[in-house]
């Protein structure tokens, strides 16, 4: 769905969008299409990709704000549309910030022994709890999915390590009036629609994106100037050129695909991971940053050698 398009639904502009957010279109699930048949359509890919089979996983974790259903897990549906019956599932609701949560969790059962290979999927459909007469947010949010693989390896304890090597998380829920939706099961009995004070969200995202992506290089010894890529959450594409510019981060290290996707919330790291690994400029060895912030609030960043 372009801009353009959009044009015809509520009263914006293609000029207006681009100006603020750098948003040019974003995709919208059809009929029959769910968070869950998108989740698995990213996880064969990852698979795919990574020359394995449902098989050889042990865990799924899917970061999801827009689940198929209150419960069971979409992580659950996924792994079922797998064709998995062993293992195990679930998911992971941290918003925008959902991916890192999820991968800095699939680290953690790795890192405990639980787990071996773990799928990692951030998997969206935004558009079914969007006010499509709320100009300031349904231009925003596009729908999708993206995943990786994590798998279990000996490393020596340094930064030239593969795999994560440092991961920081934080949550604030005073602000959760900020950015949220109006329903729930236990509240109001509906699923309820997104609602978004933007100027507010934007005035605190730059300084807690900033937040945490220092404090990963603190952990790490490492700096802006070691880093091959930063991968951030695709929300607007002003606020990742401010958090690029605070921190330093040349702006040709950035990989930016909001102008393709829109915010597809726990989705857009992992989608613009597939890009930027799919035409070539992320390769094995490089160092990646990835960021998000999101509703609650909640923000976080995980420091990865690919």
């Amino acid at each position: 769905m372009t801009n353009r398009d959009i044009e015809d639904v509520v009263d914006t502009s293609d000029e207006w969008i681009v100006q603020r957010t750098g948003i040019r279109q974003r995709y919208v699930a059809g009929e029959g299409e769910t968070t869950s048949s998108l989740g698995e359509a990213a996880a064969r890919a990852a698979l795919d990709n990574a020359g394995l089979t449902p098989a050889d996983i042990d865990l799924i974790i899917c970061a999801t704000s827009t689940p198929d259903n209150t419960f069971p897990a979409t992580a659950v549906n996924i792994q079922n549309r797998l064709g998995m019956s062993h293992g195990f599932a679930f998911d992971v609701q941290a918003v925008c910030t959902g991916f890192v949560y999820a991968v800095t969790t699939a680290d953690a059962y790795i890192r405990g022994g639980l787990a071996k290979r773990v799928l990692v999927i951030g998997a969206e459909t935004f558009s079914r709890i969007l006010d499509w007469n709320d100009r300031t947010t349904c231009v925003l949010f596009g729908d999708g999915a993206g995943a990786i693989v994590l798998e279990a390896s000996e490393g020596e304890g340094k930064t030239s390590d593969r795999g994560v090597l440092t991961a920081h998380l934080r949550s604030d829920g005073s602000h959760k009036d900020k950015l949220f939706v109006d329903g729930g099961p236990s509240s109001t009995g509906t699923v309820g629609k997104l609602r978004m004070e933007g100027r507010e969200v934007f005035k605190y995202a730059v300084g807690m994106i900033t937040d945490v992506i220092t404090a990963a290089f603190e952990a790490t010894g490492t700096t802006s100037d070691d880093l091959d890529w930063l991968v951030p959450h695709q929300a607007n594409r002003r606020i990742i050129d401010g958090s690029a510019k605070k921190l330093n981060i040349a702006p040709e290290k950035v990989v930016v695909t909001v102008d393709l996707h829109g915010n597809t919330s726990a989705a857009s790291i992992p989608l613009a991971l597939a890009v930027a690994a799919g035409d070539g400029r992320i390769k094995k060895g490089d160092l990646v940053m990835l960021e998000a912030m999101g509703g609650g609030f909640t923000w976080g960043a995980v420091l990865l050698r690919w």
